[in-house]
Protein backbone atom coordinates (compact mmCIF):
# COMPACT_ATOMS: atom_id res chain seq x y z
CA UNK A 1 0.00 0.00 0.00
CA UNK A 2 1.12 3.50 -0.30
CA UNK A 3 1.73 5.81 2.25
CA UNK A 4 -1.37 8.11 1.10
CA UNK A 5 -3.72 5.16 1.05
CA UNK A 6 -6.57 5.68 3.75
CA UNK A 7 -5.50 4.63 7.36
CA UNK A 8 -7.70 3.20 10.37
CA UNK A 9 -6.39 4.36 13.81
CA UNK A 10 -8.12 1.70 16.21
CA UNK A 11 -7.37 3.11 20.21
CA UNK A 12 -9.04 0.38 22.59
CA UNK A 13 -7.50 -0.99 25.74
CA UNK A 14 -8.99 -4.58 25.45
CA UNK A 15 -6.20 -7.08 23.31
CA UNK A 16 -9.05 -8.98 21.63
CA UNK A 17 -11.26 -5.93 20.48
CA UNK A 18 -8.10 -4.96 18.81
CA UNK A 19 -7.55 -7.69 17.22
CA UNK A 20 -10.80 -8.49 15.82
CA UNK A 21 -11.65 -4.73 15.18
CA UNK A 22 -8.01 -4.87 12.69
CA UNK A 23 -8.91 -7.87 11.07
CA UNK A 24 -12.00 -6.66 10.07
CA UNK A 25 -10.84 -3.50 8.66
CA UNK A 26 -7.68 -5.50 6.72
CA UNK A 27 -10.37 -8.04 5.24
CA UNK A 28 -11.82 -4.92 3.47
CA UNK A 29 -8.60 -3.74 2.25
CA UNK A 30 -7.70 -0.90 4.91
CA UNK A 31 -4.71 0.01 6.10
CA UNK A 32 -5.13 -0.44 10.24
CA UNK A 33 -2.96 0.75 13.30
CA UNK A 34 -3.92 -0.25 16.52
CA UNK A 35 -3.24 1.48 19.65
CA UNK A 36 -3.63 0.29 24.09
CA UNK A 37 -4.02 3.96 25.35
CA UNK A 38 -4.68 6.73 24.42
CA UNK A 39 -0.80 7.91 25.09
CA UNK A 40 0.32 5.37 22.98
CA UNK A 41 -1.85 7.05 19.66
CA UNK A 42 -0.48 10.22 20.93
CA UNK A 43 2.93 9.64 20.77
CA UNK A 44 2.34 7.91 17.07
CA UNK A 45 4.57 9.13 13.53
CA UNK A 46 0.43 9.37 12.05
CA UNK A 47 0.77 9.46 7.98
CA UNK A 48 -0.07 12.12 5.71
CA UNK A 49 -3.30 10.03 4.41
CA UNK A 50 -6.69 10.29 4.66
CA UNK A 51 -7.50 8.47 7.87
CA UNK A 52 -10.06 7.87 10.85
CA UNK A 53 -10.24 6.87 14.69
CA UNK A 54 -12.05 4.19 15.72
CA UNK A 55 -11.99 4.90 19.52
CA UNK A 56 -13.08 3.42 22.58
CA UNK A 57 -15.13 5.41 25.20
CA UNK A 58 -13.43 4.25 28.31
CA UNK A 59 -9.45 3.67 28.70
CA UNK A 60 -7.49 3.56 31.67
CA UNK A 61 -5.34 7.17 30.81
CA UNK A 62 -7.53 9.52 28.96
CA UNK A 63 -10.93 8.42 28.11
CA UNK A 64 -12.33 8.87 24.14
CA UNK A 65 -14.46 11.77 25.43
CA UNK A 66 -11.43 13.67 26.62
CA UNK A 67 -9.13 12.90 23.04
CA UNK A 68 -11.90 13.87 21.24
CA UNK A 69 -11.95 17.11 22.69
CA UNK A 70 -7.78 17.37 23.17
CA UNK A 71 -7.87 16.71 19.04
CA UNK A 72 -9.85 19.35 18.84
CA UNK A 73 -8.12 22.00 20.74
CA UNK A 74 -4.99 21.15 18.65
CA UNK A 75 -6.90 21.63 15.46
CA UNK A 76 -6.40 18.06 14.55
CA UNK A 77 -9.70 17.28 12.59
CA UNK A 78 -10.13 13.39 12.45
CA UNK A 79 -13.43 12.07 11.80
CA UNK A 80 -13.82 9.68 14.71
CA UNK A 81 -16.30 6.46 15.28
CA UNK A 82 -16.64 5.33 19.14
CA UNK A 83 -17.36 2.39 20.40
CA UNK A 84 -18.25 1.16 23.77
CA UNK A 85 -19.76 -1.47 26.28
CA UNK A 86 -21.30 1.18 28.31
CA UNK A 87 -23.02 3.71 26.10
CA UNK A 88 -25.92 6.47 27.84
CA UNK A 89 -27.79 9.24 26.31
CA UNK A 90 -25.74 12.17 27.66
CA UNK A 91 -22.39 10.62 26.56
CA UNK A 92 -23.64 9.96 23.17
CA UNK A 93 -25.30 13.04 22.84
CA UNK A 94 -21.53 15.20 23.85
CA UNK A 95 -19.41 12.41 21.51
CA UNK A 96 -22.04 13.25 18.33
CA UNK A 97 -22.28 17.30 19.03
CA UNK A 98 -18.34 17.47 19.15
CA UNK A 99 -18.42 15.91 15.70
CA UNK A 100 -17.87 12.42 15.74
CA UNK A 101 -19.23 10.27 12.62
CA UNK A 102 -20.79 7.71 14.75
CA UNK A 103 -21.19 5.73 18.14
CA UNK A 104 -21.30 2.15 18.60
CA UNK A 105 -22.53 0.14 21.44
CA UNK A 106 -20.64 -3.43 22.03
CA UNK A 107 -22.00 -6.13 20.68
CA UNK A 108 -22.01 -4.37 16.90
CA UNK A 109 -22.49 -5.86 13.70
CA UNK A 110 -18.68 -5.68 11.67
CA UNK A 111 -20.67 -4.31 8.67
CA UNK A 112 -22.10 -1.17 10.78
CA UNK A 113 -18.51 -0.36 11.75
CA UNK A 114 -17.32 -0.75 8.37
CA UNK A 115 -20.03 1.26 7.17
CA UNK A 116 -19.27 4.03 9.01
CA UNK A 117 -15.43 3.89 8.52
CA UNK A 118 -16.06 4.33 5.27
CA UNK A 119 -18.31 7.04 5.72
CA UNK A 120 -15.61 8.71 8.09
CA UNK A 121 -12.67 8.15 5.37
CA UNK A 122 -14.75 9.58 3.00
CA UNK A 123 -15.59 13.07 4.69
CA UNK A 124 -11.58 12.93 5.46
CA UNK A 125 -10.65 12.65 2.15
CA UNK A 126 -12.72 15.63 1.22
CA UNK A 127 -11.32 17.36 3.81
CA UNK A 128 -7.87 16.05 3.14
CA UNK A 129 -7.50 17.45 -0.64
CA UNK A 130 -8.56 20.54 0.89
CA UNK A 131 -5.76 21.20 3.39
CA UNK A 132 -3.04 19.38 0.67
CA UNK A 133 -4.64 22.59 -1.72
CA UNK A 134 -4.34 25.20 0.72
CA UNK A 135 -0.43 24.14 1.36
CA UNK A 136 -0.20 24.48 -1.94
CA UNK A 137 -1.91 27.60 -2.23
CA UNK A 138 0.21 29.32 0.43
CA UNK A 139 3.55 28.08 -0.65
CA UNK A 140 2.85 29.28 -3.87
CA UNK A 141 1.67 33.01 -1.88
CA UNK A 142 4.52 32.42 0.69
CA UNK A 143 6.90 33.04 -2.60
CA UNK A 144 5.46 36.09 -3.53
CA UNK A 145 7.95 39.13 -2.55
CA UNK A 146 6.85 41.85 -0.18
CA UNK A 147 5.85 44.29 -3.18
CA UNK A 148 4.07 40.95 -5.01
CA UNK A 149 2.05 40.35 -2.10
CA UNK A 150 0.69 44.29 -2.06
CA UNK A 151 -0.05 44.03 -5.63
CA UNK A 152 -2.05 40.67 -5.06
CA UNK A 153 -4.22 42.20 -2.54
CA UNK A 154 -4.67 45.73 -4.36
CA UNK A 155 -5.85 43.52 -7.81
CA UNK A 156 -7.81 41.06 -6.00
CA UNK A 157 -9.98 44.46 -4.39
CA UNK A 158 -10.48 45.43 -7.98
CA UNK A 159 -7.89 47.88 -8.61
CA UNK A 160 -6.92 48.58 -12.25
CA UNK A 161 -2.57 49.02 -12.69
CA UNK A 162 -2.73 52.72 -12.84
CA UNK A 163 -4.78 52.77 -9.63
CA UNK A 164 -2.09 50.17 -7.81
CA UNK A 165 0.68 52.57 -9.13
CA UNK A 166 -0.79 55.78 -7.19
CA UNK A 167 -1.08 53.61 -4.20
CA UNK A 168 2.23 51.85 -4.38
CA UNK A 169 4.29 54.94 -5.72
CA UNK A 170 5.19 53.21 -8.81
CA UNK A 171 4.53 53.02 -12.22
CA UNK A 172 1.94 51.58 -14.28
CA UNK A 173 4.51 49.36 -16.23
CA UNK A 174 6.12 48.36 -13.02
CA UNK A 175 2.65 47.42 -11.13
CA UNK A 176 2.05 45.33 -15.03
CA UNK A 177 5.29 43.28 -14.79
CA UNK A 178 4.57 42.81 -10.96
CA UNK A 179 1.28 41.30 -11.39
CA UNK A 180 2.60 38.96 -14.08
CA UNK A 181 4.66 37.40 -11.99
CA UNK A 182 1.98 37.44 -9.27
CA UNK A 183 -0.43 35.49 -11.68
CA UNK A 184 2.90 33.03 -12.74
CA UNK A 185 4.35 32.24 -9.05
CA UNK A 186 0.63 31.68 -7.84
CA UNK A 187 0.00 29.31 -11.12
CA UNK A 188 -3.28 31.49 -12.05
CA UNK A 189 -4.62 31.36 -15.71
CA UNK A 190 -7.08 34.59 -15.34
CA UNK A 191 -7.58 37.24 -13.20
CA UNK A 192 -10.71 35.74 -11.72
CA UNK A 193 -9.22 32.52 -11.06
CA UNK A 194 -6.43 35.02 -9.07
CA UNK A 195 -8.96 36.53 -7.36
CA UNK A 196 -10.66 33.26 -6.02
CA UNK A 197 -7.12 32.48 -4.60
CA UNK A 198 -6.68 35.76 -2.61
CA UNK A 199 -10.41 34.59 -1.10
CA UNK A 200 -9.49 31.40 0.06
CA UNK A 201 -6.47 32.70 1.42
CA UNK A 202 -7.78 35.57 3.18
CA UNK A 203 -11.27 35.00 3.41
CA UNK A 204 -12.48 37.73 5.88
CA UNK A 205 -11.33 40.27 3.44
CA UNK A 206 -8.67 41.71 6.12
CA UNK A 207 -5.24 42.76 5.50
CA UNK A 208 -3.31 39.75 5.61
CA UNK A 209 0.45 39.33 5.22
Amino acid sequence: MKDSDPIVFVVDDDASVRDAVSRLIASVGLRVETFGTTREFLSSQRPEAPACLVLDVRLPDVSGLELQRDLAAANVHLPIIFITGHADVPMTVRAMKAGAVEFLTKPFRGQELIDAIQDAIAKDRVAWNERAQMAQLRSRYDSLTPREKEVLQLVAAGLLNKQIGAELGASELTIKTHRGRVMEKMGAESLADLVRMSERLNPTGTKYK
